[in-house]
């Protein structure tokens, strides 16, 4: 009878040892089937764009976001306007942020760019020594120009086609001037190092209004003599280069990036960015 109960009781024992490790593996196997997949690797997307927007910082706001949303890599290439125009032109880039609008038309005219959006503004300024020797000022950007070119005052330009060059190539040209000499200096670097080298020479310099609040702290010898013109109007485009053209075009997270440019969420944070910093906004929002 002892000897049964002990079978028993034994028998009971082994059965809940078996239903306990049942129990485990059940729960092993739900843990392992609710574990989340991998995620998968980051696309890679190149993005052409102006010194300006690297300069003020705002990449590096900006970018970074896009990139967390959208799971992509961005390789940022930050040049002139016109060599990034000329990379979207030879396919070797993705989409392009610049902001020179007759130079953007005839690449969306000659349909190496689509899908062509007004992204956000900002304006040009003259900047100038403290003493300001030329004695220009006011809102009238031609006629400071003038004064400069008569009065042979150092002027550095970045002389690298970009949108700002660009831009003052214009100026004089509106001024039928055509600037050379020993006064007018060229650095072919982008606008951060030609603003330190305007610094160095004390000369004047056309600057997009971010980059120049961006380094001011670092300039001390210069200041703003003029501003406020209708003609320093500084407009930022983005697109995105044709895949009909350039077949090795990442047209998918190209076309993510533009819609991302243009969303109410990104142009908040465009508005926003440098407020805290500088007292007032580095970019200004585009609104229909």
């Amino acid at each position: 009878m002892k000897k049964n109960r002990f079978l028993i009781a034994l028998f009971a024992l082994m059965l809940l040892v078996l239903s306990a490790c049942g129990n485990s593996d059940t729960k092993d196997t739900a843990a392992k089937e609710k574990k989340p997949a991998p995620k998968p690797a980051p696309t890679e997307m190149i993005l052409a764009t102006t010194t300006s927007t690297q300069d003020s910082g705002l990449l590096d706001v900006i970018v970074p976001m896009f990139e967390k949303e959208n799971n992509v890599k961005v390789k940022t290439i930050a040049v002139g306007t016109g060599q990034a125009l000329e990379m979207g032109t030879r396919g070797e880039a993705d989409v392009l942020l610049v902001h020179a609008p007759a130079a953007e038309k005839a690449v969306v005219d000659a349909g190496d760019a689509i899908n062509y959006k007004r992204v956000m503004y900002n304006d040009f300024i003259l900047v100038g020594p403290k003493d300001n020797p030329a004695g220009v000022s006011g809102n009238d950007i031609k006629a400071a120009f003038k004064t400069l070119a008569d009065t042979k005052s150092t002027f550095v330009s970045r002389g690298d086609d970009s949108g700002t060059h660009k831009k003052e190539l214009g100026i004089w040209t509106a001024d039928n001037i055509q600037p050379a000499g020993d006064w007018y200096v060229s650095t072919g670097q982008g606008m951060g190092q030609t603003l330190q080298v305007a610094a160095e020479k004390k000369g004047y310099v056309l600057t997009d209004r971010a980059t120049w609040l961006a380094q001011e702290k670092n300039l001390n010898t210069l200041k703003i003599v003029v501003e406020g013109g209708n003609d320093l109007m500084n407009i930022y485009h983005v697109m995105q280069v044709n895949p009909e053209k350039h077949d090795k075009i990442n047209s998918k997270d190209a076309e993510k990036f533009v819609n991302f440019m243009v969303d109410s969420k990104t142009q908040d944070v465009i508005e926003n960015f440098g407020k805290k910093e500088y007292g007032q906004s580095l970019f200004f929002k585009y609104t229909e």
